[in-house]
């Protein structure tokens, strides 16, 4: 009896250890379920937030991204876009009519009254978009072709890039972010939008030349057909059409979607036509790059031109100084396309011109947006400046726009204020 006790205790000692170890494999086992549960969770988070860069990504971009695409289906087989989809009836007249149609709706023409009240400054706007933008790009497009780093299709673009009017909706949209005169931006943006259909043609054929294949006289009449009439008969419906305009308005996201995809059919018909043409493009990678990297420098050296001239013509007037810096630079391609077309509609390098405005657009709108929240700081501090008694502009001295304010206010017997931007 005592010998079965003993190896009774024996054996409870030796499955004790046993005992011991199933919970411990249990707790390990749940351990590494709950770490394969966490790594599951946080790879499907990462997965998420990829996807969810990827739908911001395409919806900031989703011009560009058609617009390249358009090109790429362009070069796979130019025959659908140059021939099969009837690209004279259906890029060069109704996309073109639709695109202006929809423009002399959304157009507010009667803000153009109150463009009397600063004639000066709205002139100064018209004067350095059209005139100076356009006069250096030319300069520089020259000098490029002269060294032969481009070809003579991507120089006549950027001349033609240039010539174009004031965007309308980017405009305001910058404008407002940069704190700046809303209501300047949308009476010169409407004022461009109708100098445009006469002076940005003008200014083409004076630049670049009018060539043997077109007709100026059948150009003007194209042009009145597609652009002037439709945009009357679109300023005809806002002012008389009540129902019309309702419509437009609750369908608004519908409507600027369909536009777009008109800019980007037209531009896919332009491709199309330039590839399928019996006159190769005779135009390398490298030239587009010099190109686009001219049309950046180009819009930099623009904006800070015409930083610096409104700087100094309007230095105590901050909301007009930031309208004035985006609209004297900004180049429409809802204007800009649909009369490239209809001037150069059987031109094989058609395809080409469209490339430097199209290099234009994300650049100015890429710059525009990294400096509005610095230029709406700006224009709170020197208003609040400009709002000060005499003797504490004295005290406190003048700051920039891209200055940060002063912590404690410096006091000096003498003192000489002064804007260092």
């Amino acid at each position: 009896q005592t010998r079965h006790v003993a190896s009774t205790k024996m054996a409870s000692n030796e499955q004790s250890p046993l005992l011991v170890e199933q919970p411990q494999q249990q707790e390990h086992l749940t351990d590494h379920f709950h770490e394969d549960e966490h790594e599951e969770t946080s790879s499907s988070i990462q997965v998420d937030k990829i996807r969810q860069w990827m739908v911001d990504t395409y919806s900031d971009n989703k011009f560009v991204i058609h617009i390249v695409l358009a090109i790429g289906l362009a070069k796979l087989y130019p025959p659908l876009g140059s021939i099969y989809v009837q690209p004279q009836i259906t890029a060069t007249w109704l996309a073109v009519i639709f695109i202006f149609t929809m423009a002399g709706l959304s157009l507010k023409s009667h803000e153009l009254t109150k463009a009397m009240t600063r004639m000066k400054f709205n002139f100064l706007v018209q004067i350095f978009n059209f005139g100076v933008v356009s006069t250096l790009v030319y300069a520089l497009s020259r000098a490029l072709l002269y060294l032969k780093l481009i070809s003579i299709g991507l120089a006549n673009g950027m001349v033609i890039c240039s010539c174009m009017p004031i965007t309308v909706t980017m405009v305001i949209v910058l404008t407002k972010s940069g704190n700046g005169d809303e209501a300047s931006a949308i009476l010169n943006a409407a004022l461009g939008s109708l100098l445009g259909v006469f002076v940005s043609p003008l200014l083409i054929l004076s630049y670049i030349g009018v060539q043997a294949d077109i007709d100026t006289i059948h150009v003007f009449i194209k042009l009145g057909l597609r652009v002037l009439v439709p945009l009357a008969c679109g300023q005809i419906l806002q002012q008389y059409s009540t129902t019309v305009v309702e419509f437009v308005k609750n369908h608004k996201k519908h409507f600027k979607s369909c536009q777009e995809w008109a800019l980007v059919f037209i531009v896919y018909t332009a491709f199309c036509k330039s590839f399928s043409s019996s006159q190769p493009l005779d135009v390398q990678w490298t030239s587009i790059v010099i190109m686009a990297m001219a049309q950046v420098i180009c819009l930099s050296f623009s904006m800070w031109l015409a930083w610096m001239s409104l700087k100094v013509l309007y230095r105590d007037e901050p909301k007009l100084r930031v309208m004035g810096l985006y609209g004297c630079t900004h180049k429409s391609v809802a204007m800009g396309i649909p009369l490239l077309n209809a001037i150069y509609e059987n031109d094989p390098h058609l395809g080409l011109y469209t490339l430097p405005l199209l290099i234009w657009h994300p650049a100015q709108l890429m710059i525009g947006s990294s400096l509005a929240p610095h230029l709406a700081e700006g224009v709170d501090q020197l208003e609040n400046f400009l709002s000060l008694t005499e003797s504490s502009r004295f005290i406190h001295g003048r700051v920039s726009f891209f200055q940060q304010p002063r912590p404690e206010p410096m006091k000096r017997e003498s003192f000489v204020a002064f804007e260092v931007e």
